[in-house]
Order: C-alpha cells, then structure tokens, then sequence
C-alpha cells in the first residue's frame, strides 16, 4: 500500500477556542470545521512553552523543551538538532518541503526540508539594520517581500500600515489587494509546490502561516464580517490585576493593561477575521489538491503554535500559562480514510506539540526515532485501544519576574511563578476561563499538593537548580536557553 502524503498546516499566536465547530460565539471556520469533522479534535492540546521559538523547537524535533534546551524565547541561538522530523520524512522517500514561517537560526536553516520558501513576518533580529549580521538580513533571507515589490511596487514594505510586528490592541485592513496578503501567499506557494513535486513520491508539506499574529491586517471584507458584531467581552479572573495607573493599556505594543474599548473591539473584529481568511485559504488549497488528485491520499494535521491572550486578564500577546496562551486547536484529519478511523468525534486527553512529530511519523509508518518524547495520537484515536496515556504536561516559561512552570491534565491547572513563589491553581472543567484562583482554598489542598510534587519530580537535576528534591527553591536564575544538552 502507497504511503500517505502528509500535510502540516500551522499558524501563529491562534487560540484554541477560535473554532465555530466548538461553538464560539461569533468565528467562523467552515474548512477547519470540517477538517474537525473528517478525523479528531483534540480538545486539551497545549504548547508546553507558549512563545514561537521553543514552541516550533517542539514540533520539529518531538522533544520536551528540557531537551530542545529552549525553556524561553532568544532568537540567534543554532538550531543544531540531528533529528528533525522533516528529515525523517526525507530518509524515508518523501518530498518534503516547508512553506511561510520556520522561525529558527540561521534563517535559512533547511532543518532537515528539501526545499524552504521562507517567510517569517517582521522578525527584529533579523530587520534592525543597526545590528543585524547581513547574513541574517531581511533582504537575503525572506521571499515574501521580493514577490510582493514586484507585483505591487519596490516601495511597498511590511511596515506601511504602521502595525507593530506585536500589537495585539491595534488593527486596520490590509491596504493592497487581497491575493498580495501574506496568508494568500503561502496558498499560492503551497498550490505551485502541487505543480512542481516529484510525482513519484509522496510529498510532506508545511504549510505554516504567519497570522493570526500581529499585525492585526485583515483585507477589508473579512474585516467587515466582524467590525458591527457584538463580540464577547474577555474574561476577567478575580485574582488579575483590576487596576491601570501606569496605563499600559495605551501602549499599542502592551502585554497588559486596561485598552480603550473601542480600540480593543476592532483588534478583537480584525483578529478573528485574520482566522476566517486563513480558513478561507485552507480551502482554496485543498480545493487545489483535488485538482492535483492528492486530497482523498494525504493526512492532515492543524495546529496553532500557541495562542493569544486577546485581553484575558487584561493580558495580550502569548507566553504566560493561561488558557488563552497555551492552549491551541489540533486537529488530526484523513478525507480519504486511509487510516480507518472513526471521524468526526472530539478527544478529551491532554496533548502538547511534541506529540507532532510522532503522529505524522506513525502515520507514515516511518519508525519514530529514540530521541522523540512525544507520544503519537493514533492510539487515541484508535477509541478501541486501552493504551494508557499520560497523567500530565509540565510546561515553563523564562519571562523576568513573571517565569513560571505549570503542570496540567487539561482538567485542572498549577502554575509555579519561579522568581516569586506565587502559586496559582485553576478546577478548568468547572471554571475553563480561569476565574477563580484556589492555591489557597483548603479543599484543594491535597490537589495542589499532588501538582507540586510532579514539579518536583520535572523540575529534578535541572541546571538552574529550582529543587532540592523535596520543595521547590524560589529566586534561581533563569535564562531562556539551558546550557547543558
């Protein structure tokens, strides 16, 4: 039997509600809703480190960020792994190829692809002309922005709407023609690689889309779907900070603060509606992989690499613990029922982004190399299984003041806050956009005890030494990359 051909459609910073199959109360997504309905949600799925560099360590390579060695975000560290699931794939007799945003070091690593057609969006390290290596620079490494000059003008930039690359409060419509948006781009690349393949081969392709992420650009008729609806007020927990005397919130680059409502509604409408036109894009692929004949032969895979807080809290952007940021959609797909698996059902179990790489491997029948942490998720699908799956996720993130570790079954939540101490815990089936804060309601006590031995136990041998074995150490020093290998 020929192997499946193998697709990763991945996006930036969308969170895991954002799906009108989970009934949100104003997204659409018809094509995800029915990449849904095709195979399995997996409703528990999280980025174990919720920012875009650890998160796409973790799929690439189905290790724990204690072995990536990237517990934080730092851009300009190699990505060094001799295993990578793209490599995988190409050992075995695949075509592969990556299409939009990799987002590691050196730019143009291939990591293992055959081919990249490259664009990771407005990227400082390699944009700030004063300090960037010219190895690195945006003019040798995008692709993106040299297709754009020639069909729009060698003056057009990424920066002429005057949207900051991590405004999650400001938005306007894209200014250009909708085909000239980057989220079209990456179908059209993705649609021309159907063209040029090697037809003998069965092909693995990721197709990995820089929105939802700021900025927050819609073109003008997808903005128009969300701008007059009445959009759902973000959840305020009673433990978040209820007060802005610095007035963050005005900042248009904030991570938190109170933004004025008008100003939060439109970033609201056109972060939505960046979802819709993505979705829209998805199916103008897959229309194109009927064409090709290749749809009813190739396994689907939809992720986000973390999500966005979209003022949760009175948080925005991504990297803290909250569902909003860890959380992320995952679904699992097959049109043409090569797999012979039940569809259309959701799954409960938690799953994080290093079980990517096994997954797709399993589907491929490709052996899943002994460096892998991750677990597949056939055998989950597979509901005729009695395979015992895992008790919890310990995620972390470097972030200054606010670094943390937490421990989740996707039922219930502990967050560590390592530089303070400060504990959080969160019943996530009867409080999901956590509310209310119980570390000291005594009858979660024995619950929180049990959270923070399996800390304990992850946290074991760790080079910033955050255990003695027996409690947690409060104050180590953090960084976001580990030392040790």
């Amino acid at each position: 039997m020929q192997r499946p051909n193998v697709l990763l459609v991945m996006v930036d910073q969308m969170r895991a509600d954002c799906l009108s199959i989970l009934n949100h109360p104003v997204v659409d997504t018809p094509n995800l809703d029915q990449l849904a309905r095709d195979g399995v949600l997996f409703n528990r799925a999280y980025a174990a480190t919720p920012s875009c560099v650890p998160a796409r360590a973790a799929v690439l390579t189905g290790m724990s960020q204690r072995s990536t060695r990237r517990v934080g975000y730092e851009d300009e560290v190699p990505w060094d792994y001799d295993v990578t699931m793209p490599g995988e794939f190409a050992k075995a007799g695949y075509h592969t190829q990556s299409i939009g945003k990799m987002h590691v070091y050196p730019t143009r690593n291939l990591c293992g692809y055959h081919h990249v057609v490259l664009h990771d969006g407005y990227m400082h390290y390699n944009r700030f002309k004063h300090k960037t290596k010219a190895i690195d620079s945006f003019e040798q490494t995008d692709d993106y922005l040299p297709w754009l000059r020639e069909r729009a003008g060698s003056q057009v930039d990424l920066l002429d709407l005057g949207l900051d690359c991590n405004s999650s409060t400001v938005a306007r419509p894209w200014a250009l023609a909708e085909e000239l948006h980057p989220t079209n781009w990456v179908t059209t690349q993705a649609i021309d690689f159907l063209r040029r393949r090697d037809p003998t081969k069965p092909f693995f392709l990721k197709m990995s889309y820089v929105r939802p992420h700021p900025p927050f650009d819609p073109p003008q008729v997808y903005y128009d779907m969300y701008k007059d609806l009445e959009l759902p007020d973000p959840p305020v927990g009673d433990w978040a900070e209820q007060h802005d005397d610095a007035k963050s919130g005005f900042n248009p680059v904030t991570a938190k603060g109170k933004v004025p409502k008008r100003r939060l509604q439109q970033a609201q409408a056109a972060y939505y509606a960046l979802i819709t036109h993505i979705d829209h894009q998805i199916g103008r692929f897959f229309m194109a992989m009927q064409e090709y004949g290749v749809y009813d032969n190739t396994v689907i895979l939809f992720v986000s690499d973390h999500g966005e807080l979209l003022g949760d809290h009175h948080l925005f952007r991504k990297t803290l613990p909250y569902e909003g940021s860890a959380k992320v959609p995952l679904i699992l797909a097959d049109p043409g029922n090569y797999l012979q698996r039940e569809k259309n059902i959701q799954l409960d179990q938690v799953t994080e982004l290093r079980d990517i790489m096994p997954t797709l491997l399993d589907v491929a029948n490709i052996e899943i190399p002994d460096t892998v942490e991750g677990k597949s998720l056939l055998p989950l699908w597979d509901q005729r299984t009695s395979t015992p799956w895992r008790d919890y996720i310990h995620g972390e993130h470097e972030f200054g003041e606010q670094s943390y570790h937490y421990i989740t079954d996707g039922k219930e939540k502990y967050i560590w806050f390592s530089q303070t101490g400060e504990e959080q815990f969160f019943d996530l089936v009867q409080d999901p956009n956590e509310l209310h804060n119980l570390a000291d309601d005594a009858n979660y006590g024995t619950k929180m005890t049990t959270r923070r031995n399996q800390l304990i136990h992850e946290l074991k041998g760790r080079e910033e030494g955050y255990t003695d074995g027996d409690r947690l150490i409060v104050g180590r020093p953090v960084r976001p990359t580990l030392i040790e290998k």
